[in-house]
C-alpha cells in the first residue's frame, strides 16, 4: 500500500539583502514563492518581518531584511527548499521550524515591520487630518465673506425693487380709482333714472286709485239714502193700507 505524506505546518524566516529588497521588492516575493511552489507547497503568508543591522556580515553584507513565511509542505521537501536558497543569488539565508503547534492568532499577529507600518500610516492620517483643519479654517473667513457679499447684493436688489414694486402698486391704485370714479357716475345715473322710472310707475298708478275708490263712495251714500228712505215708504204703504 502507498502512504500518503501529510502535509505539515512550517515557518520559514528568509533573509534577504537590504538594498536588493528595496530596490526590487516583488521580485524578492517572486522568488521565495517559485521556490516554494516548486516542492508544491501550500503558502499561507508572505510578508516582511522587519529590518536589522547582521550580527556579522554574511556574503559582504551589514544589513539584512527578514521575510517570514508560513507554508504546508511534506517533512521530505524541506531540504530541497534548503538546497534552493544556497543555489540563489537574491537570499542569503533560510530558517525553517515546525509550526505545528502555532495558533492561529500568533500566526497572523502583526510583525515590527507591520507595526511600523502602521504607525506610519496613523501620522500620514493625523498629518492629513491636521491640514484639512487648517484649509477649514483659512477657507471658513473666506466663505463668510462671500455669503456676506451675497447678502449685500441681495439686499441691494430688494432695495432697487422695492421703489419699482411701490411705483406699480401706486399705478394699480390709481388705476382702480379712476375705474372708480368713472363707474360712479354711471351707477347715480342708473340710480336716478331707477328712481323717475318708479316715481312715474306711481304718478300712473295713483289715478287708477282714485277711480277705483270712487265708486265705494257712491256706494256708500247709496246705502245712506237707501236706509233713509226705507222708513218713509213703510209710512206711505201703512196709511194706504189704512
Amino acid at each position: 500500500m502507498e502512504t500518503v505524506a501529510k502535509n505539515k505546518l512550517y515557518e520559514g524566516m528568509f533573509l534577504i539583502d537590504s538594498s536588493q529588497a528595496a530596490a526590487d521588492w516583488d521580485g524578492t516575493i517572486a522568488t521565495i514563492r517559485t521556490i516554494l511552489e516548486k516542492v508544491e507547497a501550500e503558502i499561507d503568508s508572505i510578508r516582511k518581518w522587519d529590518e536589522r543591522r547582521l550580527a556579522y556580515d554574511i556574503k559582504g553584507k551589514s544589513r539584512g531584511t527578514y521575510i517570514l513565511s508560513y507554508f504546508r509542505v511534506d517533512g521530505e521537501r524541506i531540504q530541497d527548499i534548503e538546497r534552493s536558497v544556497q543555489l540563489s543569488e537574491k537570499i542569503m539565508r533560510v530558517l525553517i521550524l515546525s509550526a505545528e503547534r502555532q495558533r492561529p492568532e500568533d500566526i497572523e499577529k502583526d510583525t515590527p515591520a507591520t507595526k511600523v507600518e502602521k504607525e506610519k500610516e496613523k501620522r500620514k492620517a493625523a498629518k492629513e487630518a491636521a491640514q484639512e483643519a487648517k484649509v477649514k479654517q483659512v477657507s471658513a473667513p473666506e466663505e463668510a465673506g462671500e455669503a456676506e457679499k451675497a447678502e449685500g447684493v441681495e439686499q441691494m436688489e430688494e432695495t432697487k425693487q422695492s421703489p419699482e414694486k411701490a411705483g406699480e402698486a401706486e399705478k394699480t391704485e390709481g388705476v382702480e380709482q379712476r375705474e372708480e370714479t368713472k363707474q360712479s357716475p354711471e351707477k347715480a345715473g342708473e340710480a336716478e333714472k331707477t328712481e323717475g322710472a318708479e316715481q312715474r310707475e306711481e304718478t300712473k298708478q295713483s289715478p287708477e286709485e282714485k277711480t277705483e275708490k270712487t265708486p265705494e263712495s257712491e256706494v256708500s251714500t247709496a246705502a245712506d239714502d237707501l236706509i233713509e228712505k226705507q222708513p218713509e215708504q213703510e209710512q206711505v204703504e201703512g196709511s194706504e193700507q189704512s
